[in-house]
């Protein structure tokens, strides 16, 4: 039979177990721990946060209004740059370079607060001096100048790199292409890709690329041409899917021209359906990228346009499978299509956007959500370069 404890003893008994566990506890721990600074206290912390802010044009600007220490965050060149880096994916559409005759110029698509002024990027083109723009990608401007001249500019920055295109190339007689872009990872460098023709190489389309690390152009890369000599769509700048380059040339059908950036090749290949002629109208075709970022292409039929994607078989040739049908005329209502039918003048390789002209002016269409937007009302403007671009106003 147990002996019961009196109350005295039990109170005893607390007492000393509370002084032994107060011991073992002291030994365990030397010093008092500091209470841990609040989130936001943190600038390591604070700056990982700040850097996962949509890239749109006043997200920093906003962001550097909250305090002093967020402002000086948000404007140390050291942050702006990751920030442009880790961002480079999916930067915003700010606009279009839009060429009407001799004159180019800026103009944006982006509602307000992220709406970019139409005089915020200022084309260094001379008066009276010949040019063609060929098109934008990872923030830099591509374009054509007079005396055998490429002009890379970078608007935000307001850098300029002129380059003088090698020899080799015929350009007085014969057709000339090319694209810039910045190798993956690397904001500071750049490269250009010129496509076209050479006298020292008939029936071909030859091709080189620029590093501005190393400053010279590379070796000459060459792929045989078919009889009926196509040429660059000038107009039609390339589109870049994966590791790849792609130009619609056009002879006496449509084909397209792709350029490895990897294997540093040239390669031609047919585009899907039947053969389309040059007559039939570029305004109806366009290379696009697709929602698995593969190669597609699309077709328009008056409201109708045809997506089709690139399957490339066990034998290397490549195949074309429809992958959807849209019908354009019941997104938008019959007024906005007043029109024999839209025509396509760009293409937004970040957004996965087509800009379309129509008679009540400039819309994008959003390829996987079908999401259209009207963006210009004029619409004779003779050329149309989408530009995509992490950019932080006002910091």
């Amino acid at each position: 039979m147990p002996v019961p404890v009196l109350p005295s003893e039990k109170k005893r008994q607390f007492q000393s177990n509370l002084a032994r566990m107060s011991s073992d506890e002291g030994e365990k721990t030397s010093s008092p721990r500091s209470p841990a600074a609040p989130p936001l206290d943190d600038d390591d912390l604070l700056s990982e946060i700040l850097l996962r802010l949509p890239p749109q044009p006043s997200s920093l600007p906003r962001a550097s209004a909250v305090a002093k220490r967020w402002r000086s965050l948000t404007s140390d060149p050291r942050f702006c740059s990751r920030f442009r880096s880790h961002h480079r994916r999916n930067p915003p559409l700010l606009g279009c370079f839009v060429k009407f005759f001799d004159d180019i110029y800026f103009n944006y698509t982006l509602d307000a607060p992220n709406r970019v002024p139409r005089g915020r990027f200022s084309v260094p083109i001379h008066a009276g001096e010949s040019f063609r723009p060929l098109g934008c990608r990872h923030g830099l401007v591509l374009i054509l100048s007079s005396g055998n001249q490429l002009l890379v500019w970078d608007p935000i920055t307001g850098d300029q790199h002129r380059l003088d295109i090698p020899p080799v190339f015929d350009t007085e007689n014969r057709w000339i292409s090319a694209a810039v872009l910045r190798p993956a990872g690397d904001i500071q460098h750049f490269q250009v890709v010129l496509v076209g023709h050479s006298d020292m190489h008939h029936q071909k389309a030859v091709a080189s690329v620029y590093s501005s690390e190393t400053g010279v152009w590379g070796n000459l890369i060459t792929v045989q041409l078919p009889p009926d000599d196509p040429r660059v769509i000038q107009y039609k700048p390339a589109v870049m899917v994966g590791d790849s380059l792609y130009w619609l040339i056009t002879g006496d059908i449509f084909r397209i021209l792709e350029f490895d950036l990897g294997r540093r090749s040239l390669s031609l290949m047919p585009i899907p359906g039947e053969e389309i002629h040059w007559w039939e109208g570029v305004g109806d075709i366009s290379v696009v990228l697709l929602e698995d970022g593969g190669l597609g292409f699309l077709i328009l039929s008056k409201f109708s346009a045809q997506l089709w994607k690139r399957k490339i078989n066990c034998d290397g040739v490549t195949l074309w499978l429809v992958e959807k049908t849209i019908a354009l005329d019941r997104l938008l209502s019959n007024s906005e299509w007043a029109t024999p039918r839209p025509f396509i003048l760009g293409f937004a390789e970040n957004n996965n956007v087509l800009l379309f002209r129509t008679a009540a002016g400039v819309f994008t269409v959003q390829l996987e959500s079908f999401q259209f937007k009207k963006v210009f009302d004029y619409n004779n403007w003779h050329g149309f370069y989408p530009f995509e671009v992490v950019y932080t106003a006002g910091i």
